[in-house]
């Protein structure tokens, strides 16, 4: 008798996003790997709308962004448990190469694309304007990918995005845009105001023409799943995701981060981890016994 797949349903983002491109590569490197789990990405409005589908049973598994999962995590009796830790998301502005905006105080009161409605990166850069106190006319999209066309016909002096492999950064990047980040003393400033986030470093040559590293906040996304999924399945989950490690940052620079370990240290909470999840850590060793 044949041994039956289990299909799970990875919900993402809207299309031109950074999730979906991490959640077609995530599926095909786990798929790859394990031959009794098949992972089926679906688009959705991104993690806003992630964590109510993980919480009603309508999706598996899903990908949500920094503070969202925080937020979501930090709830007392949050039924939603870590899978994985995906990336650590720096923030950051970018304006075209002619732009003569230079810092992000230099955007108050300019047009600046923030993202979709119900994304986690949206909600971060939301956050580091009200931390800074700086107001600027905000416009969400539909579609993530609607973004750079916007910055490129002039309609916006500025796109906000986070991480490496961001689609739009890529798009933006290679046309000769610059990126703005938050001067040491802001981060102090939004840090601050937002003790959940966390001081990141964009490495240097994410981007195009992006030579430098770039200091800015942010906060790990994770692969979070719903309250039910069985243990062997998660279990299963993460042994796939370890031996995926590698195939999979060879596919997506910004995957490199998805590692197992990673997961045990980004983890709010060891207790927020999946136990089927734990389990695995504890017998590969990435765990200690006692966790």
């Amino acid at each position: 008798m044949s041994a039956v797949i289990l299909t799970l349903i990875l919900g993402t983002a809207t299309p031109g996003g950074g999730f979906p491109l991490y959640g077609e590569a995530f599926a095909e490197m786990v798929n790859a790997q394990e031959p009794l789990l098949r992972v089926e990405p679906r688009n959705t409005k991104g993690s806003t709308e992630n964590v109510p589908l993980l919480e009603a049973g309508r999706l598996d598994i899903a990908l949500v962004a920094g503070e969202i999962a925080t937020a979501a995590l930090a709830r007392p009796g949050t039924p939603l448990r870590v899978v994985a830790a995906m990336y650590s998301s720096p923030g950051l502005f970018i304006v075209r190469g002619d732009s003569p905006y230079r810092g992000i105080a230099d955007l108050k009161g300019q047009p600046v694309v923030l993202g979709t409605q119900a994304s986690g990166i949206t909600a971060l850069g939301k956050t580091v304007l009200e931390s800074l106190e700086i107001e600027v006319q905000p416009i969400y999209l539909e579609k993530a990918a609607d973004g750079p066309a916007m910055l490129i016909d002039g309609r916006a002096a500025a796109l906000w995005g986070a991480g490496i492999g961001w689609p739009a950064f890529t798009a933006l990047a290679k046309s000769g845009g610059r990126f703005i980040a938050p001067s040491a003393g802001e981060v102090e400033r939004i840090l601050a105001r937002q003790p959940a986030l966390q001081a990141v470093t964009l490495p240097a040559r994410s981007y195009p023409g992006q030579d430098a590293a770039l200091h800015s906040v942010g906060s790990w996304s994770y692969v979070l799943a719903r309250p039910d999924l069985p243990e062997r399945t998660a279990y299963l989950l993460a042994r796939a995701i370890h031996r995926a490690e590698a195939p999979l940052a060879a596919r997506l620079p910004q995957a490199s981060e998805t590692t197992m370990a990673n997961t045990l240290k980004a983890a709010p909470r060891p207790e927020l981890i999946h136990p089927g999840v734990l389990k695995y850590l504890r017998e590969a060793g990435i765990a200690a016994a006692r966790q």
